[in-house]
């Protein structure tokens, strides 16, 4: 991997990692546009580590009332109806499909689910479901009326995310807004739920990301992983605040339209011979 590569995929990563938009999808299309490989899907998830590390800075109060309370809660039966409690179970149930998804289509994920037709064609359909969603959803129901069940609809929508294209945050809001959540705190939620899966994914993937078993796949240095990460970090956190600014007065039809233009363009490209899919 050159260091122009880690900069720009850096960059891409923290820029899309919190909007809808699938970052693992555009790190997988920006690889293939500009340099002609695969950045591999290890490299998507340890650069994950930095825009996570965003969220435990950014939510740090939050995060730390919630564990903390959750820890009290064990113990003491009078904090147990509290929001931030409950919050702690939701989060934990919620990350409960991934992880289960994930080791089972580990291998499939690693290579089919990075096709470029594949990845094309979950942006666009992503795109329609999140019009869907924005339209229909009455948006009512704030983060005090979250309950289990909404923990874990929004939990199997993450799961889907681990097919490139389809994006975390995207499916979170827009099993949220079906679900009636306002964006913000659909988003809330997502941002809460992506912790505990992505920092254990990325923890993972470190010893692949070095040495990579898919052919064709670029490889960084530790050096260029780091600043890599470092990057996400950086433009994660800024992309945090703007999305989370962005969501409250904004509607999402923005976001389905770029994924449908961004699908139809890559299906353009696939199809005039310009890119390869794998």
């Amino acid at each position: 991997m050159t260091w122009i590569e880690a900069i720009v995929l850096g960059l891409v990563q923290g820029l899309t990692e919190f909007l809808p938009v699938s970052s693992s999808g555009h790190l997988r299309i920006t690889s293939e546009l500009f340099f002609g490989r695969d950045a591999g899907a290890s490299f998507t998830a340890v650069t994950q580590l930095g825009t996570e590390a965003a969220v435990l800075i950014y939510f740090a109060k939050d995060i730390w009332r919630i564990v903390r309370t959750w820890c009290l809660g064990l113990f003491d039966r009078s904090v147990r109806s509290s929001l931030d409690y409950r919050m702690g179970w939701y989060v934990i149930v919620g990350t409960i499909p991934i992880g289960i998804f994930g080791l089972i289509f580990k291998d499939q994920i690693r290579t089919a689910g990075r096709n470029l037709w594949l990845i094309s064609c979950t942006l666009i359909i992503g795109a329609v479901l999140l019009a869907f969603a924005e339209y229909w959803g009455r948006q009512t129901r704030t983060l005090e009326n979250f309950r289990m069940r909404d923990g874990v609809v929004m939990g199997f929508a993450q799961a889907a995310a681990l097919v490139p294209g389809v994006s975390r945050s995207g499916g979170t809001l827009t099993a949220g807004l079906l679900l009636n959540l306002t964006r913000e705190t659909a988003a809330r939620y997502s941002f809460l739920l992506a912790i505990p899966a992505v920092v254990i994914s990325g923890v993972f993937s470190l010893p692949d990301v070095f040495e990579p078993s898919a052919p064709g796949t670029a490889a960084p240095s530790v050096a260029q992983m780091v600043v890599a990460t470092l990057i996400a970090f950086a433009v994660g956190y800024a992309a945090i605040a703007w999305l989370l600014r962005y969501v409250a007065h904004h509607t999402l039809y923005v976001f389905v339209l770029y994924r449908v233009a961004l699908g139809s363009l890559v299906i353009c490209l696939l199809a005039t011979g310009t890119i390869s899919a794998t």
